[in-house]
């Protein structure tokens, strides 16, 4: 330890890339969890492979765990890495161009051998050919040293290799001066009943941290002190879970019970998973033997009195369309969670995107407008959970929530928020007739507050409060069976205005930057990051540029006109391939100009950097 210096970082971003089944999820977890102890701030990038178990050493099946975080303001995961830590060949080629130059790129050399070049299609040893001489290469051993430290184990051969991700966590942990503690608690719990793996995994970790001690291969660790975060209580969340709690909370708040019909499919599937757990906060869930029972399980329960959700991904939105279109023209609350990924069809089933925005404001037969609503980071997950809940039993009203792959894997530091803080989610129920008709009192279910235009929400079964629900289009007022054309139109026009007076609820428009600068970026859902950081790089290399994020993309924020007329440019960031720039053209008749990126990755800040000094710079 004497010969070995410290050198302080303000930030780093560390990439661990293996086959699917050399655990890089687990340990790009567990080095979060050491850096959360740390208290810096953080982003990370899970990156799985579509194929399940495909085979081993192929590039089709590379696993990957992205993580950024410092002592300053971490926004995304992102851009180059200054560690990428390579368990095999494909691992190395799928992901040599996200180290940046200079940056350190650790090997297991012992992987780098024929049989894995030639799994990984590649003509030669990128060890040996040059190909890899602007970056800083250790070659570790790893399969060696594991095997080694565990020779007197009970493991079998699989069992012990299968363990070198956490030789690599320890030295990982020790090259950026993580805390250990975090790492062994959980192999010390998770494993608590196989104590030969338990045991086995905890003297791997000691080793790791111990070879980067003792090793000459490494002259400098790095450190990096905490970050300066406003005063409360974190955890490291993420998005999935910061979903589900949100809507436990709003189950809390509004004392309604939450139904959660789903069918699992990638990568909305966790939220079933994680809502399971909450049984005794009021939550059940479903899962549905399809896409189209699942919703009508979520319909039915809001017809009940509960609160129906559903979760999905763009395909299963496609089949949901027909019973979405249902609640619609009934009038129920219900939610509706979009978690995007790559398309058309299964696309990219793994992979991030914003491709679904089209969909989610015009994807149903006839005029059927629905409020859109989508989150910005991980921990935003839970607000715009609580906020769709609160929005859909308002306003009566079906909510589409658009989330995406990148916000439900990812994670960051989240400040729990006091549940007082939280807006008001009162509910009321119709318990007494509201209308007469010939001198007698009735129940009219289409009868509308004046504010909200919301009807009432009438439990079944309340006592003289019996009507009509169902596809057919309904009479204004009464809710009866209804052909008349005016009447038709009448209640088109009513439920468009319904989603319009939403504008009510949503707050001024907030503009981060400068908000008297030539350009405007225009964002929504998981670009917020990337937006921000950029930005802040544009305004420190002396443009004037500025940024707005959008949560409420139906209905449109009301103070939209005024932030545009600040502003000459206009740029547009989507991971897709241009839907948001289409909505603002239409809507403002503005030189929107787009910029698109669907490769199934989120933006990064030097790519939105770059762009702005392309059109102002």
């Amino acid at each position: 330890m004497a010969n070995k210096t410290v050198e302080k970082l303000p930030e780093a971003t560390i990439l661990f890339a293996g086959d699917s089944g050399d655990g890089m999820q687990l340990t790009g977890t567990q080095f979060t969890l050491a850096t959360a102890y740390a208290m810096n701030d953080l982003a990370t990038l899970p990156d799985f492979p579509a194929e399940i178990r495909a085979p081993i050493g192929t590039t089709y099946g590379v696993s990957g765990f992205q993580l950024h975080f410092g002592s300053v303001d971490i926004r995304t995961p992102g851009d180059k890495v200054d560690l990428l830590v390579s368990m095999n060949p494909a691992a190395l080629k799928v992901n040599v161009d996200r180290v940046k130059t200079g940056g350190t790129i650790l090997v297991n050399s012992n992987a780098f051998e024929k049989r894995n070049f030639d799994l990984a299609n590649m003509d030669s040893n990128p060890l040996e050919d040059g190909s890899l001489d602007k970056y800083r290469v250790i070659q570790v051993e790893l399969t060696r040293l594991t095997r080694e430290t565990l020779k007197e184990s009970s493991l079998n051969q699989k069992e012990i290799d299968r363990s070198k991700n956490m030789f690599a966590l320890g030295l990982a942990l020790w090259l950026y001066s993580r805390p250990v503690e975090p790492a062994r608690n959980w192999i010390s719990k998770k494993f608590a009943k196989k104590p030969d793996i338990k045991d086995a995994n905890l003297e791997l970790l000691k080793k790791g941290y111990h070879f980067g001690e003792t090793t000459e291969q490494f002259v400098t660790r790095y450190e990096v002190e905490p970050a300066k975060l406003a005063p409360g209580r974190y955890r490291a969340v993420v998005g999935v879970q910061a979903l589900a709690m949100g809507l436990v909370a709003a189950a809390d708040k509004s004392g309604l019970e939450i139904v959660y019909g789903s069918y699992p499919i990638t990568p909305a599937s966790d939220i079933l998973h994680t809502l399971s757990r909450y049984k005794h906060h009021g939550i059940a869930t479903v899962q549905a033997e399809d896409e189209i029972a699942a919703v009508g399980v979520a319909i039915g329960a809001s017809f009940g009195g509960a609160l129906g959700i559903t979760g999905t991904s763009g395909p299963g939105i496609a089949l949901k369309g027909e019973a979405m279109g249902l609640a619609m023209i009934t009038e129920m609350p219900l939610v509706i969670v979009n978690v995007q990924r790559g398309g058309p069809s299964t696309g990219l089933p793994t992979k991030t995107e914003q491709s679904d925005l089209m969909q989610a404001l015009y994807g149903r037969n006839g005029d059927a407008p629905m409020p859109v609503i989508a989150a910005s980071t991980p921990g935003d997950c839970f607000e715009v959970a609580y906020e769709a809940c609160r929005i859909a039993v308002k306003y009566m009203t079906p909510v589409l929530l658009l989330s995406d792959g990148y916000l439900a894997n990812g994670s960051e530091p989240w400040l729990i928020p006091d549940s007082d803080s939280l807006n008001a989610f009162d509910v009321t129920f119709a318990d007494k007739p509201n209308h007469k008709v010939d001198g007698e009192d009735v129940f009219w279910p289409y009868l509308r507050d004046e504010k909200t235009l919301a009807r009432p929400w009438a439990k079944p079964g309340t006592a003289g409060l019996e009507h009509r629900v169902g596809g057919l289009e309904k009479e204004d007022g009464s809710g009866n069976v209804s052909y008349d054309s005016m009447n038709h139109e009448k209640m088109t026009q009513l439920r468009f205005e319904k989603v319009k007076r939403i504008q009510q609820e949503i707050p001024a428009t907030e503009i981060f930057g400068d908000p008297d600068g030539d350009l405007l970026i225009v964002g929504w859902g998981s670009t917020r990051g990337a937006i921000e950081a950029g930005v802040t790089r544009s305004i420190a290399a002396g443009l004037k540029v500025a940024s707005i994020h959008l949560r409420f993309i139906s209905p449109l924020p009301g103070d939209l006109t005024e932030v545009f007329s600040q502003f000459k440019q206009f740029l547009v960031p989507e991971l897709n391939n241009g839907q948001l720039v289409r909505v603002l053209r239409d809507e403002y008749l503005l030189p929107f100009e787009a910029f698109n990126k669907v490769q199934g990755r989120p933006f990064g800040p030097s790519e939105i950097a770059e762009k702005v000094a392309e059109l102002v710079g």
